[in-house]
């Protein structure tokens, strides 16, 4: 028998359903030129020429050169184009040939498919293959933007005043508040993004019909006295507004239909904004971002058309606007990178005012939508709007194993790297699994969307964030090459400002979610050469990892034959080995060149982080 709750079977039935296909397209882009096989150690690594105005790529694959082609799944569960070259197939068999076709990704979908090329794995051989990492230590620092901690995702604010008790008999309140106060202090996140500002217990409408906003009250000024901002996310609909008062979603019962009177919508975001102003002060609200609404373009979270959005969003920005013009207001929160060129298109034609598109999608890293805003400020003569990835995670199902997972902490690295020229923000969804969307915890680790399990341990996804967090200072070129080199294996490095110190992040990771448990094929011996260095200069070396063995709390509860919930004395000790330990390896020399050399092994999936400081 299956323990889902109605909500979460309703879910599955209607997640994957768009409640309206219509797209609008950029036109025609060529197939990308020059396509490139290379055979590697449990890989071929692909590579393309770029084409200009691309949002992404979708990589097809087939036994034969005849074909027939298909899009290559890497179980992500949702968007499987990615965003740029190289890209390393770890869906492989060593010694089988496959042959691949690339297609240019717009918002109208896969053009044509590219020539085709071809390679073959190879097996592994008595030593993990290897890969150098090049460090330039003296060139000039360039900006490391906070994509990763602008904002991140958490589940509804009114659990800030929940006073029932929770998964396994915690404080959800004390949990989720603690949790945020993590994420802020250990990560530097500096906005959070909940659904259901609209949510009966935070927004209700008075017999006279005015709106009483007390409830929404009590939960922001909880957040706001952590030093943390709201994201307002313009959503739920109130019952007394909506057209259809039983279509919902979740657990909680979010309502998500469109409105019986679009005036009084307006007027509900007229009235909050007003609000808001009066009681944090109009420089306060006027520093956050509204999102109008989530997720519109499936039929779970909407039962109205593309249009109908529309609509929705022009009505809501223009009562927004009209309170302050410098509060911050976009769309169209899509699911699977859905509906942006609409949205632009629709703000185009009737001049409606847009300062950010937002966005979502999982088990990948985000497509790059600046060809369209590009476009659109040029069409329009206006600021081009900024690129927030407002949902993003290793998967969008609820319990996956992935989440737990030290492969999702390589994931994280991946997207985020990508994220870094292409996108304002990249928000992981969520940081806690203080979560009661479909049916709250049934036990400590079981796949939740936090980045901290209830009681804030801190999963490997967390650590990923935490060293971001940790590079010191401005980036500094650094490169990879060898076998699996920018698509396996990547690295990103910085130098502090007064050069007492460089920092090297390391990840080995795959898009290819066969390989939650990692793949010994994939192990890669990281030689790591920092050049720029003064000549004989010493530096301490310190090493931080995350991997099966390292900063993998799920496999210190495995080791203790844990069930579903601790006792006092497994919680001492899960508190106790919730940290990420720092190695020393050693005082190292600058050669007569500054050139400082080390090998470190790096498993799959596996992050070294190693700090350089003169000695």
């Amino acid at each position: 028998m299956s323990n889902k709750s109605a909500a979460h079977v309703d879910w599955e039935s209607r997640i994957g359903k768009p409640s309206d296909t219509r797209l609008t397209g950029a036109g025609e882009l060529p197939a990308p030129g020059r396509p490139t096989a290379e055979s590697g150690t449990g890989l071929v690594l692909l590579d393309w020429a770029p084409v200009d105005g691309a949002l992404g790529y979708l990589v097809h694959r087939a036994d034969s050169a005849e074909g027939p082609f298909a899009p290559l799944d890497h179980l992500g569960g949702d968007v499987l184009a990615v965003p740029h070259p190289p890209y390393a197939d770890t869906m492989v068999e060593p010694g089988r040939d496959y042959h691949y076709r690339i297609a240019t990704w717009s918002d109208s979908g896969a053009g044509e498919l590219s020539e085709a090329t071809g390679g073959r794995a190879l097996a592994a051989g008595d030593r993990p293959a290897e890969v150098t990492v090049a460090v330039d230590a003296s060139a000039p620092t360039t900006e490391l933007p906070g994509v990763w901690n602008r904002m991140i995702g958490a589940e509804h604010f009114s659990l800030l005043t929940w006073d029932k008790p929770g998964a396994g008999g915690s404080d959800v309140a004390a949990d989720y508040a603690q949790a945020l106060g993590i994420v802020r202090d250990e990560i530097g996140v500096r906005t959070v993004r909940a659904h259901g500002t609209f949510l009966p217990e935070t927004v209700s409408v008075r017999a006279d019909g005015s709106f009483d906003f007390s409830g929404l009250d009590q939960v922001y000024d909880r957040l706001l006295a952590t030093g943390l901002k709201p994201v307002v996310e313009l959503s739920f609909m109130p019952r007394e507004l909506a057209a259809d008062p039983g279509y919902t979603v979740f657990d909680y019962k979010g309502l998500v239909s469109v409105p019986a009177d679009w005036d009084r919508w307006g007027d509900l975001c007229r009235e909050l904004t007003v609000h808001l102003r009066d009681r944090y002060g109009a420089d306060e609200v006027a520093g956050w971002e509204f999102e109008v609404w989530n997720e519109a373009n499936l039929e779970v979270f909407w039962n109205g058309t593309q249009d109908d959005y529309h609509r929705l969003y022009e009505i809501a920005v223009r009562a927004v606007k009209g309170v302050d013009e410098r509060i911050r207001v976009g769309g169209p929160s899509s699911a699977a990178a859905g509906w942006v060129g609409a949205l632009l298109e629709h703000c185009r034609t009737h001049d409606v005012p847009v300062d950010f598109v937002s966005t979502h999608t999982y088990g990948n890293a985000p497509l790059d939508f600046r060809p369209m805003t590009r476009a659109f400020a040029e069409s329009t003569g206006r600021d081009e709007p900024e690129i927030l990835w407002t949902e993003w995670g290793v998967t969008p199902t609820h319990f996956h194993r992935v989440s737990d997972s030290v492969f999702a902490a390589s994931f994280v690295l991946r997207g985020m790297k990508s994220a870094l020229g292409s996108t304002d923000c990249l928000s992981y969804w969520v940081a806690s699994d203080q979560f009661e969307e479909l049916g709250w915890p049934s036990r400590l680790f079981h796949g939740g969307f936090g980045l901290l399990t209830v009681g804030n341990l801190r999963k490997p996804r967390f650590w990923a964030l935490q060293l971001m967090s940790r590079l010191a200072g401005g980036r500094i070129p650094a490169a990879v090459t060898g076998d699996g080199a920018e698509a396996l294996v990547e690295t990103l490095a910085t130098r502090a400002d007064d050069g007492s110190t460089v920092d090297v992040l390391l990840w080995n990771g795959t898009l290819d979610q066969s390989k939650i448990d990692g793949a010994t094929a994939l192990d890669r011996s990281t030689t790591v050469r920092v050049t720029g260095l003064a000549p004989g200069a010493a530096h301490t070396v310190v090493s931080h990892r995350v991997d099966e063995q390292h900063a993998n709390i799920q496999a210190v509860w495995n080791d203790l034959d844990g069930g579903a919930w601790p006792d006092e004395q497994q919680w001492e000790k899960l508190r106790a080995a919730d940290r990420l330990p720092e190695e020393s390896l050693g005082t190292l020399t600058a050669d007569a060149d500054g050139t400082l050399t080390l090998t470190v092994e790096l498993p799959n999936p596996g992050i070294r982080f190693l700090r350089l400081a003169r000695a």
